[in-house]
């Protein structure tokens, strides 16, 4: 990459950090403060699934709108609805502006994720996409390790504290954001030549999708975001049930998982995706990821799950830059509408799974896995047929005599 490429590639992942780390920061004490505010489960789960719901919902307007207004734009309006949630989140204790809180942040990170991966696709090469897709996942993967453990730490100093100290990191992100980020030169050149449909309904755009060449690849983030927040909902519950881990244990297992995927997105996804291209290790690692999941159905111990679950989130934290790169390399010139969409079949996974997944662990505390297991089986041998479809289309146009 060119100098200029790094430079703008280290802001957009300097604001994903930012803006997943700030959310992280508030996660250890959202119990105890529901505690406080004399809520329990029924809120924490509904400030989930509120967060991605208004996510969903959001993100392919907010894609459409990266192509039509720009990507900074949107960037820095991102940035600005999550401040703003943080401080809400901070200033009041009725639970209902709460949740009024996270439909504001989950209409900034609508706005936020979308424009940041169409960026990254205006500013590389197909070569270069997955490289650099791989390196905002990082980004991301980095701010959920240290979020939770700076917000531990903070609650030391007060139980609002890390909201206060998230909505200040935040806006100075946004501050960050207006100064320092530039218009991608693509956006920029494209802006006024383009003819964009009215917006429509979610639903429709949903629909849409369905006639896009990248929409297996939409599946598969469905699915493994369904999988992984299924897996990630119950995963405290299940080794303190099973193995009694302690509150250090669970600690260091989700600390311990972040940290493999900011190594494998930093330093191994390029490298897997050049040497064997990106269907050759969509495969393999929906393999992995399913057989991660069938292997925990069979641990006998902490140590065990422990191992399983680390490869379970290496598969998945390979996965999550490839299929953006498929769905960007497939996209063209709709780059935002497609991340949009990206981001929308990933909020439906992770609205569905943390729900799904909580109402099957009262019923047997192995459901979760397994249905997990059973939907990642079946969209690995789904991908199998697409990609030998997609194959035999690319040689019968290629063989197709032109006119």
């Amino acid at each position: 990459m060119t100098a200029n490429q790094l430079k703008q590639m280290i802001i957009l992942m300097i604001n994903m950090f930012i803006a997943i780390g700030s959310f992280g920061i508030i996660i250890p004490i959202l119990p105890a403060y529901l505690e406080s505010i004399n809520q329990g489960g029924t809120a924490a789960g509904l400030m989930i699934a509120i967060f991605a719901g208004a996510q969903l919902i959001f993100s392919p307007i907010a894609g459409k709108w990266a192509d039509q207004y720009g990507r900074r734009r949107m960037i820095v309006f991102g940035l600005a609805g999550l401040t703003l949630s943080m401080f809400i989140f901070y200033a009041v204790d009725s639970i209902w502006l709460l949740y009024a809180s996270r439909v504001i942040g989950g209409i900034g990170a609508a706005l936020l994720v979308p424009a940041i991966f169409a960026y990254i696709a205006d500013i590389t090469t197909l070569e270069q996409r997955a490289k650099g897709n791989s390196f905002i996942s990082a980004a991301m993967s980095l701010g959920i390790v240290v979020g939770p453990g700076v917000g531990g730490f903070l609650a030391d100093f007060g139980l609002k504290v890390p909201f206060l100290i998230s909505a200040i990191v935040s806006l100075v992100a946004v501050i960050f954001s207006i100064v320092v980020l530039k218009e991608s030169e693509a956006i920029q050149s494209s802006q006024g030549t383009e003819t964009h449909q009215e917006a429509e309904s979610m639903l429709q755009k949903l629909s849409l999708s369905v006639k896009k060449p990248y929409f297996i690849p939409l599946i598969i983030t469905l699915v493994m975001s369904f999988g992984l927040m299924a897996y990630e909902s119950v995963l405290g519950l299940f080794i303190d049930n099973q193995f009694g881990a302690t509150p250090q244990q669970i600690a260091l297992m989700i600390t311990s998982t972040g940290i493999i995927s900011v190594i494998v997105q930093l330093f191994v996804v390029d490298r897997v995706v050049s040497k064997y291209g990106e269907g050759m290790v969509l495969n393999i690692f929906l393999g992995v990821a399913a057989i991660g999941f069938f292997l925990s159905l069979l641990a006998k111990s902490y140590v065990l799950f422990f191992g399983i679950t680390l490869l379970i989130f290496l598969a998945t934290s390979i996965l999550r830059p490839v299929l953006n790169t498929l769905i960007s390399k497939m996209a063209g010139n709709e780059q935002g509408f497609a991340m949009g969409l990206n981001n929308a079949y990933m909020s439906i996974g992770n609205i569905l799974g943390p729900t799904l997944a909580g109402v099957l662990y009262d019923v047997q505390i192995l459901s979760p896995f397994v249905l997990g297991l059973v939907l990642l089986v079946i969209t690995f041998f789904i991908t199998i047929v697409w990609q030998k479809q997609s194959l035999k289309n690319t040689v019968y146009a290629k063989s197709k005599p032109s006119n």
